[in-house]
């Protein structure tokens, strides 16, 4: 399977372009802004695509050509505001799900954010951030795409464990980065996985296993 990856030059993109490039099951396109991210991926024998979120769906539909999946993990960022998070964890995820209906491509997985399908438990301070998460969900839920929607919970740079927990509500948790990538390559060709949304944290079973439990 061949991965589109938007937002790969975030910190979970970076994770999963690493670990789907030392897959033998999967190969990679890394989707960045600028050219001087493509050639950081490039010198390291990554395809990549320049294609900016705030450009038409065509442009990233062209970027997605030939790819059999794609992953949205893109956000506007903790320092930019409300207009930039409606313009790219919106607004850019739904023109990504129109995006892989244009370049016939069926399989998309959404990283989104813990609890945000229960708007009693967004957390005061960044709301925008979770209307645009629980909207661009909603969108994916009622596309024809075989959708994941993945919530992990708060994100740590910690080297992991590959243990984790599932489940459609989990009132709060953490967990590395690095399993949440490990979470979204496990779940690509997971059937369990297809057409459902769960909230993601560390736990005590190992990857495979949870999503099998889902």
């Amino acid at each position: 399977m061949k991965v589109f990856v938007v937002g790969a030059h975030g910190k979970i993109g970076k994770q999963l372009i690493r670990i789907l490039s030392e897959s033998s099951k999967h190969k990679v396109r890394a989707m960045v802004r600028e050219a001087e991210q493509a050639h950081n991926f490039q010198s390291l024998g990554i395809e990549t695509a320049i294609v900016n979120l705030e450009e038409s769906v065509e442009k990233i539909a062209a970027g997605a050509i030939g790819c059999d999946a794609i992953v949205f993990t893109a956000g506007s960022g903790g320092h930019t505001g409300a207009d930039k998070t409606l313009l790219v964890d919106l607004d850019g995820a739904v023109k990504t799900i129109e995006a892989a209906a244009l370049a016939k491509i069926k399989r998309f997985i959404m990283v989104s954010a813990l609890q945000a399908h229960r708007r009693e438990n967004w957390k005061d301070g960044i709301k925008p951030y979770y209307v645009a998460k629980y909207y661009a969900d909603k969108m994916l839920e009622q596309s024809n795409l075989t959708y994941t929607i993945i919530r992990p919970g708060g994100l740590l740079d910690s080297e992991g464990t590959g243990y984790i927990s599932v489940a459609e509500n989990i009132s709060g948790g953490m967990i590395s980065r690095k399993d949440v990538a490990k979470t979204i390559m496990s779940s690509l060709d997971e059937g369990n996985t297809f057409y459902k949304a769960f909230d993601l944290v560390s736990g005590d079973l190992p990857i495979t296993e949870a999503l099998k439990l889902l």
